[in-house]
């Protein structure tokens, strides 16, 4: 008997040991990383584990910077006094670009390398205290090109207890981005709620559409044929689409199409020839088309500019667009087009184009 209460308790000894390893083992394995940490101070910290990297820093509109390497293999930096803003950052881990395994925002992309740090502020595109709209999404096989297509729709606050018809405007994306970009990075959808609660822009329903419906033309931004695939699927799928499920406002003085550097020269090409159907007209850093490819807009200066109530361009002083906008332009004075041009203070960046966006808005459906 005495030798199996001895037994008995050396299990139980054991087992208690046995306990108290899992738990220390528990308490010392290591959770996620998380990134980026915003401190009340206004600082920022930034974390990647990568116990095996030789060297790791951080780029972007937060900055470059160097990461050093602590004993359990978690790599950071401490950034001093981050304004508030919208900044899109990526880790590079021994030459290789990544976004931030630790943070979940990201910057939507053909090849996503971006991830977002948000600091809340007082800029347009910031989350605000006002009635918001709603972004749907949808997704939708266009017979017309043959392939599965991607929009966001966005409808302004108000829409779904409303019975009102709403003007349209397409808003398109750059080379790099995709469908989600100017929702995700741009905050389109803050940017109108704060005019729209403001009165500073009318109530509307936003198209943001696929750029690439050829796949390839990642490779070339710049592609025509693209182009055509885009203005098809758009002029003939998407908008008759949206046109039948939601309560758009019918006739062209009702319709704008704008985008940034890609975007901008779909905008351009395809705003410029179907003025039929689109009375304003936007583009922000934009690859600008060729003049051969809205040549018939150029040629016909005074039926243009009966039919556009606004043909807007923008560009900042340090994009490297910047020149062939300025040849855009002069084509269009020597053709007698009425527009508008802004150069403004910038680079080819998103914290230009958001700002575009806010500038262009209140323009629009006047």
């Amino acid at each position: 008997m005495m030798n199996k209460i001895i037994k008995s308790s050396s299990l139980v000894v054991a087992i208690l040991a046995l306990s108290f390893v899992s738990l220390e083992a528990r308490k010392k394995k290591s959770g996620p990383v998380t990134s980026p940490t915003i401190h009340d101070d206004g600082k920022v910290t930034f974390r990647i584990k990568a116990p095996n990297a030789k060297n790791v820093s951080l780029t972007g509109e937060a900055g470059k910077h160097g990461l050093t390497r602590g004993d359990d293999g978690i790599w950071s930096i401490t950034v001093d006094s981050v304004a508030p803003g919208l900044y899109g950052y990526s880790f590079n881990v021994d030459g290789v670009s990544m976004v931030d395994p630790g943070n979940m925002n990201l910057k939507p992309g053909r090849s996503p390398k971006t991830s977002i740090l948000y600091i809340p502020g007082d800029a347009s595109y910031d989350f605000k205290d006002v009635p918001h709209g709603t972004v749907h999404y949808h997704g939708y096989h266009s017979k017309l090109i043959n392939k599965v297509r991607e929009m966001h729709i966005y409808t302004p606050p108000g829409y779904e207890t409303s019975k009102q018809d709403y003007p349209l405007l397409v808003l398109q994306h750059g080379h790099s981005d995709s469908f989600a970009s100017w929702i995700a990075y741009g905050k389109a959808h803050w940017i109108l709620d704060n005019l729209i609660a403001s009165g500073k822009a009318k109530p509307m329903i936003v198209l943001m559409a696929d750029g690439h419906p050829i796949p390839e033309s990642y490779g070339n931004g710049r592609d025509p044929a693209n182009t055509e695939e885009l203005r098809r699927d758009l002029m003939e799928a998407a908008l008759p689409m949206v046109e039948k499920l939601y309560r758009v406002k019918p006739g062209r003085e009702n319709r704008a199409i704008v985008g940034l550097s890609m975007g901008g020269l779909h905008s351009l090409t395809i705003g410029l020839n179907e003025l039929d159907d689109f009375a304003w007209v936007g583009a922000f850093s934009a690859a600008v088309p060729e003049q051969d490819a809205v040549k018939t807009a150029l040629a016909n200066s005074a039926k243009t500019n009966e039919q556009l109530n606004l043909l807007w361009i923008a560009c900042g002083k340090e994009d490297f667009l910047l020149g062939e906008n300025k040849e855009f332009i002069a084509a269009l004075k020597d053709s007698g087009i009425e527009h508008e041009f802004m150069v403004t203070e910038g680079k080819h960046s998103w914290p230009v184009w958001r700002g575009y966006l806010a500038d262009f808005l209140p323009k629009i459906f006047r």
